[in-house]
């Protein structure tokens, strides 16, 4: 017998039943549940040198690179639903499938590129992480807090099962919701804002390249690639549609398309949340004289609007930048360690997985540990943390090039894909993405060749 629905009878001298309410915490859980390594894919994008280079770029140019996030957010739809795809098909990452079908000289300075960068961003993003956490506290010295976070960040990835972990993170992830709160509560032009943001401004020198390659590296990061190709493959384990004996994993057109719009919803909240960083930047800092931002005191600043009534205005609105940044922070520092074992675990055929006790992938485990911990040491080199966000961008705008050469490639062979073959539109995307970003990597290294540091 079918159920009824609310306010139908039951049947003949029954009493009419009503199905009970969803409230809508409910529903927004039941959001969370269904969106999986898209939405983390697309929040840890914000990580805190996205941060940094979006409150630098409003900061130091205003409303000239809002076009960028128009931009951006279909390539990196393109990318990252091509790293989902060769994962959900091929059940394994994408370190394991470049070994599989290209020589050793490609496979391993791609890995160790990826690898680096990402050891990199790790240290930057511990950085920022304790540079927030003096705002609050600054009795303390920073490199205290940047040890105690590289050592919760280790024991919580090591010894906390992942879903657990993430699905808390989650609700951190929430604080970069202040930019756009304060974007409705300062005068913001919209007419300009919006006009800048399909009219692309495009400046000849080595400053503003510098920015806009900064920024396509933070949002079409490399790690993102390794991480969401190697997630899907631990989403299809969870779901049990890859079995213990090698098979390859069973998928359906259904499976891909839920896959598919978490991926396109991931990367959407991570570029609107990045047009709202740069666009509080160039209202409330660049519009006051201030356009570079040194400090996290100076980033911080750009929230002052969202609680100036309130008494210690100023200090209120540093706990938010904090809030946002640890929880980022939290959320994409094990994610970029995580890649960096995906990929190497993958490229030295070991045990790996999120998924599996430290026991089972002890090498992978131990990678996080290192590459964490090599991360926290170049904090002690005496690099400048906001600089150090920013170079980080950079360098993985310059890194990711030749590896969407690769996904390009890979996502559209029939002996690795079968019949999920990238078609026209992923292709499209794919190669533009790569061109663009090549382009504009390649103007960058002639124009810092021709005039300096930017």
């Amino acid at each position: 017998m079918k159920p009824t629905r609310s306010g139908d009878a039951a049947g003949a001298g029954s009493r009419t039943r009503r199905l009970p309410l969803v409230t809508d915490s409910q529903r927004f859980g039941r959001v969370l549940k269904i969106l999986g390594p898209g939405l983390v894919t697309g929040a840890a994008d914000d990580d805190p040198s996205g941060i940094a280079t979006y409150s630098q770029a409003g900061a130091q140019f205003g409303f000239a690179t809002l076009w960028t996030m128009l931009l951006t957010f279909p390539l990196m739809v393109a990318v990252q639903e091509a790293c989902m795809r060769i994962g959900a098909v091929t059940g394994e990452g994408l370190a394991a499938i470049v070994r599989q079908q290209y020589p050793k000289w490609v496979l391993y300075p791609i890995v160790g590129l990826v690898v680096a960068a990402n050891t990199f961003n790790i240290g930057s993003d511990i950085g920022a992480m304790a540079a927030s956490t003096q705002l609050l506290i600054p009795a303390v010295p920073l490199p205290l807090f940047a040890i105690g976070f590289a050592a919760v960040i280790i024991i919580l990835e090591v010894f906390i099962a992942y879903r657990v972990y993430i699905r808390i993170l989650k609700w951190l992830a929430v604080a970069l919701f202040a930019y756009l709160v304060t974007a409705f509560l300062i005068a913001v032009p919209w007419a300009t804002a919006l006009r800048a943001t399909v009219v692309p401004e495009i400046q000849i020198n080595s400053g503003f390249l510098y920015i806009v390659v900064a920024i396509f590296g933070t949002t079409i990061s490399p790690y993102l690639f390794f991480w969401q190709t190697s997630n899907t493959v631990e989403d299809e384990i969870a779901e049990k549609r890859i079995g213990t004996d090698g098979t390859a994993p069973t998928i359906s057109k259904r499976y891909l398309r839920r896959l598919r719009v978490d991926t396109v919803f991931g990367m959407f909240f991570s570029n609107l949340v990045a047009w709202f960083i740069i666009l509080v930047g160039a209202v409330v800092l660049n519009s006051a004289g201030v356009t570079n931002i040194v400090t996290a005191a100076d980033a911080a600043a750009a929230l002052g609007p969202l609680v100036h009534s309130f008494p210690n205005s100023g200090y209120l609105a540093q706990v938010i930048f904090a809030i946002g940044v640890i929880g980022i922070g939290l959320m994409s520092v094990p994610v970029l360690a995580g890649s960096s074992a995906y990929a190497i675990s993958e490229t030295f055929k070991v045990t790996e997985g999120l998924s599996k006790r430290f026991g089972q992938a002890r090498t992978f485990y131990l990678v996080i540990v290192a590459g964490t911990l090599i991360g926290l040491v170049l904090n002690f080199v005496g690099l400048d943390p906001v600089k150090a966000l920013v170079l980080t961008a950079v360098f993985n705008g310059i890194v990711a090039v030749p590896l969407i050469f690769l996904i390009a490639r890979l996502s559209s062979r029939d002996e690795v894909m079968g019949k999920y073959t990238s078609r026209f539109w992923s292709k499209l995307g794919l190669w533009t993405a790569f061109g663009v970003m090549g382009v504009a990597a390649v103007a960058l290294l002639i124009s810092l060749t021709f005039s300096g540091s930017p």
